[in-house]
């Protein structure tokens, strides 16, 4: 029955979203995340810990998230069927919801493109800073563009097709296990000394759940787009993560510009490879066109998994 469920979970996030009201009053539940994740980076990812144990404390973190996480689901699984009967999945429907984000993330995009639409570059590169985490001081309106359409493009599977995923597969466990994780990726997940042991564990389980979600991702945006399979296939592996890559070398094929590219993070250039390369540069329109790839690539995401449930 998890298809009803998803279906309904995408039906409501969609319509939606998860309202700054109700934020400002509960909160969000991957914040009970943040707070384990960084309660046991505080406790294990000490300097004085050699670089084994920092791992392994990074292993038990990571196997605590998703034992607590898959413990609940199916509590509140339990739950919903024992006191709702036949109707258990409205509830699971509701339950699934924070965990979905297509609608947040165009809330969150959209701002940037209005800016830019409007030649406000100072609310244009606030707005972009709130999803990305490049330095912004000196992006110009085809940076500001690129950093919005990446985030998109990535965003996409990581808080829309890959949740869905998840669900499809393993109902509420499954969801809010990668929830968890990916929550665990952006927190502890990096290269840098502090993280690199005490976060290979997030890391690694990350990627490893992407796997499929990240080429579903890339495909739907392809059809989303009317092309883009080219450049796809071509640059996927030029992306430092090895699911990142599909949905944003679809997304640059999709709209004929090149995306990625040396970017700077707190004041340091890093030489990204360029996706897309030897397409145009991003614009400031461009974002708009991402923005319409993405809506229908969310109808096609809706439309597979009504199917799913018709043929169930």
């Amino acid at each position: 029955m998890a298809e009803p469920v998803a279906l309904a979970a995408l039906a409501v996030e969609a319509s939606f979203g998860w309202p700054a009201w109700l934020y400002a009053r509960v909160g969000h539940p991957v914040g009970g995340f943040a707070r384990f994740i960084g309660w046991a980076e505080r406790r294990w990812n000490r300097t004085e810990r050699g670089e084994r144990a920092r791992r392994m404390a990074g292993v038990a973190t990571v196997t605590g998230l998703i034992g607590g996480a898959v413990l609940a689901g199916l509590l509140l699984e339990a739950a919903a069927r024992a006191l709702l009967g036949t109707g258990w999945w409205v509830a699971a429907a509701l339950l699934a919801w924070p965990g979905l984000a297509a609608r947040s993330l165009l809330d969150h995009v959209r701002p940037v493109a209005i800016a830019l639409d409007a030649g406000d570059m100072a609310a244009a590169r606030s707005a972009v800073a709130q999803i990305v985490g490049r330095d912004v001081a000196a992006l110009d309106a085809g940076g500001v563009a690129r950093a919005g359409i990446e985030s998109l493009a990535e965003s996409f599977c990581d808080g829309v097709v890959a949740p869905l995923f998840w669900l499809l597969l393993l109902g509420l466990p499954g969801l809010w296990a990668y929830k968890a994780i990916n929550t665990a990726d952006s927190l502890i997940g990096h290269r840098e000394p502090r993280w690199r042991a005490f976060g290979w564990a997030a890391a690694r389980t990350d990627d490893l759940l992407n796997i499929a979600p990240a080429r579903i991702a890339g495909v739907l945006l392809c059809l989303a787009g009317g092309g883009g399979w080219r450049v796809m296939w071509r640059d996927c592996r030029a992306h430092a993560s090895p699911n990142a890559g599909w949905p944003e070398a679809a997304m640059a094929g999709a709209l004929g510009v090149a995306l990625a590219g040396p970017v700077a993070y707190d004041g340091v250039v890093q030489a990204k490879a360029w996706i897309g390369a030897g397409s145009r540069p991003a614009q400031a329109g461009d974002l708009r066109r991402a923005l319409a790839i993405y809506l229908r690539a969310c109808g096609l995401l809706a439309l597979i998994a009504g199917g799913v449930a018709w043929a169930r």
